[in-house]
């Protein structure tokens, strides 16, 4: 069984509940999730678990909100070469940039030589019911693409 750690950032409660979601895919996957939010967590600790899940909500003109910037910055300071990670947020299609911290996301863990595994989760506001279940669709196939036997 392999530990996968879920690092997030949560204004409004919507990112938190995408994680969860998630969460509850990977444990029916057959892994143990581990939820954490950004600001109680150091990026070294990404180097003790299997893989990574990173999740942040989309602040101002497709910004990373400012809890994911130390945690960013720290993640420069470690090797993560060979790591497997996804990323998922929420944002609103109402502004310019819909969702742009999880391409941000994406963009820094490629250029750090992380394995993104699958395509960013992109949710508007909080999940519907029908994205609910994309949800743990998401952490399933996460579970998946790592190669895990369930």
């Amino acid at each position: 069984m392999s530990k996968i750690l879920i690092v997030y950032a949560s204004l409004t409660g919507n990112t938190e509940e995408i994680a969860e979601l998630i969460a509850e895919g990977i444990k029916d996957a057959g892994s143990e999730a581990v939820l954490k939010m950004v600001d109680e967590c150091n990026a070294a600790e990404l180097l003790n678990y299997d893989a990574f899940i990173l999740g942040a909500y989309t602040w101002g003109d497709g910004e990373l909100p400012d809890e994911f910037l130390d945690f960013a910055e720290e993640m420069e300071e470690i090797d993560l070469n060979g790591k497997a990670a996804a990323v998922f947020g929420s944002g609103d299609t109402g502004y310019r940039i819909y969702c742009g911290a999880v391409d941000t996301l994406e963009e820094k863990l490629k250029a750090w030589d992380v394995s993104v595994l699958q395509e960013g989760l992109k949710i508007e506001y909080g999940p519907s019911q029908t994205e609910k279940g994309g949800c743990r669709d998401f952490g399933r196939a996460f579970v998946q693409s790592l190669g895990i036997v369930t």
